[in-house]
């Protein structure tokens, strides 16, 4: 994506709010590129974290470099205190997981109006993100739900969910080969949604716990 800073012939009309306030700009600061970096200091002298950004109404990732809008008139920012970290990243991985299950449920119909060559190409391209979740999971603290009462830790039960995701992309990506795209269509529906399904469910228990201040309870995944 391309960052180049563009500025702004004049400035007037741009409005930039931050947790509901506005913001005055500095001299020269008229990008997006340089807005996003200045909400960052904004964030960090008051110990908290830009976590999302609206540019005319419309989400962007933060952490990610932006594409520049030769026109825009609003950005809005929010940040989160530290310790909402771990909320927002099972929060994050609630959404990948409910954003994945769509694409999965649409392509069990999708490859069977494709050719194999395509449907197993768009296979794959959908079993990059089926990881999504548990890569968002692995940034959490180990701290946030460690052992209790003989559960296994945080960073165990992630270990067996990539071990089990593993097991069906192997068993999934055999069936890809089939001549037959019923295959790989029942493959999809019988083993990639149940998964999804069940993932989605101890996420949003473990959402509720956290949510709860408890730290001595973990839903196990």
């Amino acid at each position: 994506m391309q960052s180049e800073q563009i500025e702004k012939s004049d400035g007037e009309g741009l409005e930039v709010i931050l947790d509901g306030q506005p913001v005055c700009l500095p001299s020269g600061r008229r990008s997006l590129t340089a807005i996003r970096s200045y909400l960052d200091i904004l964030a960090l002298e008051r110990q908290r974290i830009l976590y999302s950004l609206r540019i005319d109404g419309e989400p962007a990732n933060p952490g990610q470099p932006l594409t520049e809008e030769a026109v825009f008139t609003r950005v809005e920012g929010e940040t989160i205190d530290l310790e909402q970290m771990p909320l927002q990243l099972i929060t994050a991985a609630l959404q990948q997981t409910a954003r994945t299950r769509e694409q999965v449920q649409s392509a069990v119909a999708l490859v069977l109006i494709n050719n194999v060559p395509a449907a197993r190409e768009f296979w794959w391209k959908l079993a990059r993100e089926l990881t999504e979740p548990l890569l968002t999971l692995s940034l959490l603290p180990e701290t946030i739900c460690g052992p209790a009462n003989g559960r296994a830790s945080l960073r165990q039960l992630c270990k067996w969910q990539l071990q089990q995701l593993a097991i069906i992309l192997k068993d999934v990506d055999a069936v890809c080969w089939s001549e037959d795209p019923m295959a790989l269509s029942a493959a999809l529906e019988n083993r990639v949604l149940p998964w999804l399904d069940s993932l989605r469910q101890s996420l949003s228990l473990w959402h509720e716990t956290v949510l709860a201040g408890s730290r001595t309870a973990c839903p196990a995944i």
